[in-house]
């Protein structure tokens, strides 16, 4: 799998015109060679030309890592310094005598890019978005199956979380029900944000100690990890009676997930995907009320490309998975939002999750 996405790396590499690729220790790291090396500030650094690929490698590390690759290591000691090792390894590059055009790793410490940059002091410089980060937007077959299974897990710690509601109850409990959940089934949490009546209309609100009250709005947003790979998902209910205005929202909200499911498809560029849920919100009349961007990639790191905005020119590909997460914030009163993790596939997109978008509705 790894000499496959090498190959298909130095092809991207032959189509945009890049000499080198420079990777820290990061989920690039893992992503393109299964390694994730003890990170601390020795520098560690993945080197990719186009006839030759090596390792710049802290002495102590080379035999811990030797098993994860048959890659050459450049090894330099404490006592030495990575100078004369880095400079080895671009000289095997090719890249000594040059002027090459290098995708540094934007994830990784700046003292480690500023090595590169400096030993290479006429070279042109720019991160690894057209490279290593568009590779890893197409998820193949395997990264598919660990993506669904990850999100029907994820179905389940839902359900357990809006079970969990009481009055009384206070974010961090519930929190600690859908992190239990996780572990039963031999996931760990990435994040759990349980957001009570007004706190929902905070998008990144913090789970705290809130106590759940009859008749208010709950927003959950929760996701964990099993197999290296995550999961990402917003629901919202009710507890007891319905807010003023809830179902309104969520009825917006419904066919904004909607609309941007049915525009995103190869060929097509994000932001027409982001234009198509926020029209519906503002034709609403709630448009100054979603704060955020319609989504985000999602693959090792919950995070990444491509990202689902107003402004993106990035044209969406097979294998493409993404977030769709519209929301309305109204302030004092409640916020919803309602995501789904979509992967597309054929000429459409493929809702991951199968849990309904329904409110959950709870007896006070």
């Amino acid at each position: 799998m790894y000499e496959e996405r090498m190959a298909r790396l130095r092809e991207r590499m032959a189509e945009t015109g890049t000499d080198l690729v420079v990777v820290g220790p990061s989920s690039h790291l893992v992503w393109l060679a299964g390694m994730s090396p003890h990170g601390d500030e020795r520098p560690v650094l993945l080197i990719v030309a186009k006839d030759h690929a090596g390792f710049l490698m802290p002495a102590l590390n080379v035999d811990s890592q030797r098993p994860f690759t048959q890659l050459p290591f450049y090894p330099w000691s404490d006592a030495d310094g990575p100078g004369a090792a880095l400079a080895n390894l671009l000289k095997d590059c090719g890249a000594d005598q040059s002027k090459p055009r290098i995708a540094l790793d934007e994830t990784m410490r700046a003292d480690f890019a500023l090595l590169v940059i400096d030993a290479l002091p006429g070279a042109s410089r720019g991160f690894l978005a057209d490279t290593v980060s568009f590779l890893r937007g197409q998820k193949d077959e395997a990264e598919y199956a660990l993506l669904k299974m990850n999100a029907v897990l994820n179905d389940g710690a839902m359900r357990a979380g809006f079970a969990a509601l009481r009055e009384g109850v206070t974010e961090r409990e519930v929190a600690q029900v859908i992190r239990d959940f996780y572990a039963a089934n031999g996931a760990k949490p990435e994040f759990t944000s349980v957001c009570f009546g007004e706190n929902g209309a905070f998008p990144h609100h913090h789970t705290g100690d809130r106590k759940l009250k009859a008749n208010e709005a709950v927003l959950i947003d929760i996701g964990g990890r099993k197999d290296g790979y995550p999961s990402d998902m917003t629901r919202v209910g009710v507890f007891g009676d319905k807010p003023e205005g809830f179902d309104e929202v969520h009825g917006v909200l419904e066919r904004a997930v909607q609309a941007a499911i049915a525009a995103a498809k190869p060929g097509v560029a994000a932001k027409e995907v982001d234009k198509a849920a926020r029209d519906v919100i503002t034709a609403a009349g709630y448009g100054p009320n979603f704060l955020h961007r319609t989504g985000h990639g999602l693959g090792i790191d919950i995070h990444e490309q491509p990202y689902i905005t107003g402004t993106s020119e990035t044209i969406l590909v097979e294998g493409n998975v993404f977030s769709i997460e519209p929301g309305i914030y109204l302030q004092g009163r409640f916020g919803l939002r309602l995501e789904e993790i979509v992967i597309l596939r054929g000429n459409r997109a493929e809702v991951l999750s199968d849990l309904s978008r329904e409110a959950f509705r709870l007896k006070a």
